[in-house]
């Protein structure tokens, strides 16, 4: 297996969704309920990292749901785990690990924007400033300026959390 160069460790990674965590909880002090969607495998995964520190700092009562969007075609249906009434009228952050070309950010975006909410905001782990879309992260833990040919891959494993470039 090829060797990729480490850009966050375990401990790097657990201070930037700290951080992360801080700064959604910031942009939702009035709130007393938020939904963290995370797009499935690894947004999922940090979605519910990030659900652990928020109720650790916050008293926000915090719904995660899981959105599957087909990244080889994301024009099909996207399925999410909570139904539209659960996230109607509230505060919605959309997460996913590495935010390349923004396509699976901005159908995740689309679909949530065809039923009311009160906030809306986006958080990736890793921004690669490759956008195709016009589609932005409101809470990053790091940007990185990567060629288009090179690959980050985010791995989350209990106690070994990391970040490489390929």
């Amino acid at each position: 297996m090829k060797k990729g160069v480490l850009i966050l460790n375990h401990e790097q990674i657990q201070h930037k969704i700290k951080r992360i965590a801080y700064q959604v909880y910031e942009s939702n002090l009035e709130e007393e309920e938020i939904v963290l969607a995370g797009i499935s495998k690894n947004g999922y995964e940090f979605a519910q990292r990030l659900k652990t520190w928020l109720e650790k700092i916050s008293p926000l009562k915090i719904s995660l749901c899981e959105v599957k969007i087909d990244k080889k075609n994301p024009l099909s249906k996207i399925i999410t785990s909570l139904e539209e009434s659960d996230y109607k009228d509230k505060s919605v952050i959309l997460a996913d690990d590495v935010l390349n070309s923004g396509t699976t950010l901005i159908y995740g975006v689309k679909h949530f924007l065809e039923v009311p909410l009160k906030q809306f905001k986006t958080a990736v782990m890793v921004d690669r400033n490759h956008k195709k879309y016009p589609v932005k992260a409101d809470f990053k833990g790091i940007s990185l300026s990567t060629s288009i040919h090179e690959t980050v891959t985010l791995t989350f494993e209990k106690g070994n959390n990391k970040a490489e470039l390929f």
